[in-house]
């Protein structure tokens, strides 16, 4: 294990060199890694783990479209690809990559398919901690373990291609063949992880649902329409205002702070824009701190759980889905952005 020094706190994490590739092949020679769900992390962490020269398989539901999509890379019904139950028997590592509520759905299927010694696989906490909304309880004759990707499915794969990898999280729940710490970082290492930094599933799921609900998602798709909107009713144009709002964020400034951090990025702008940003950063962070005590709140005591399971399990949800997600891409400041998105060089070639 590495030891780094993360602004003062020290942690330990294990990378791709010093748990290398070979090393997983060795760990995981004799297994055959079931994804069931071909949805958002399934198709990823299949292609990564085939391409490193894993045998996996994929549980679907046989002909919907991810079944198909399945097909289209190059998984091959009755070999490599399975309705859930037999994919489910076939596997000796099962990844839960299902919706949260899918795995719900099919629990009672999964859960008569693990043998003894099988390892049960999440990228989510979801499932284990709220086990009293979910039902899902493994049985003690198993490993339950957990790889998180910090990132989306497509950069899982796009992170993978370019050889840059990913950081993900890991935890052990349930060690029952002495092999589960193994066993997870054999198969973080399969899926393209470029570093590895220990959790738990409890601590998981709690940064990841408020994150997704927070920066990564909510609360950045909420300010940006916010300031959109405050732009457009002081008269800017609709490409002014998305440019001011998101383009530069997207095309410029975020790079800049992935690439040497905040503190580089604001000392390489203009003073006028250091200044304020400056100055306005902590009006900001202390206006939303309650909303933030609020979501972590809600998340920690299975409210947001609750509402996940009700909406995604209701039987209209792709329709309602469809519709929330229509409203966003048929707004002004949306059709302004693809608009936007259509003119830059690479899209004009």
């Amino acid at each position: 294990m590495a030891k780094i020094d993360f602004g003062g706190v020290v942690e330990e994490v294990i990378t791709s060199e010093e748990f290398t590739i070979d090393k997983a092949r060795e760990v995981l020679k004799d297994e055959t890694i079931a994804i069931l769900g071909y949805g958002v992390q399934g198709p990823a962490q299949a292609l990564n783990l085939r391409d490193n020269g894993f045998s996996t398989i994929i549980g679907q539901m046989e002909g919907d479209a991810y079944w198909e999509k399945a097909i289209a890379d190059g998984f091959v019904p009755g070999k490599t690809l399975f309705p859930i139950e037999e994919a489910a028997k076939r596997g000796t590592i099962i990844k839960e990559l299902l919706s949260d509520a899918g795995q719900v759905a099919t629990w009672p299927t999964v859960k008569k398919c693990l043998s003894e010694g099988d390892a049960l696989y999440f990228s989510h906490g979801f499932a284990i901690v709220y086990k009293d909304q979910t039902g899902i309880i493994p049985p003690n004759n198993i490993d339950v373990i957990l790889v998180a990707p910090k990132g989306s499915g497509t950069n899982v794969r796009r992170n993978f291609l370019d050889g840059s990898g990913i950081n993900s999280s890991y935890a052990v729940f349930q060690d029952y063949t002495g092999r589960a710490k193994e066993r997870t970082l054999a198969l973080g290492i399969a899926i393209g992880s470029g570093y590895l930094f220990p959790t738990t599933f409890e601590q998981e799921v709690y940064s990841d649902l408020t994150g997704e609900r927070g920066v990564l998602m909510g609360c950045l798709a909420g300010v940006m329409e916010a300031q959109y909107n405050l732009l457009r009713k002081h008269g800017h144009s609709p490409s002014e205002a998305f440019n001011e709002t998101v383009e530069e964020l997207t095309q410029s400034l975020i790079r800049l702070v992935a690439e040497n951090g905040m503190d580089w990025m604001f000392a390489n702008c203009s003073t006028t824009a250091q200044r304020g940003a400056l100055d306005w950063a902590p009006k900001f962070r202390d206006a939303v701190v309650p909303v933030f005590d609020d979501l972590y709140d809600r998340v920690k005591s299975g409210k947001e759980t609750k509402r996940v399971l009700e909406v995604n399990s209701a039987p209209d949800y792709l329709v309602k889905l469809r519709k929330e997600l229509d409203e966003i891409k048929n707004s002004e400041m949306w059709k302004a952005g693809a608009a936007v998105r259509s003119l830059r060089p690479e899209n004009r070639k």
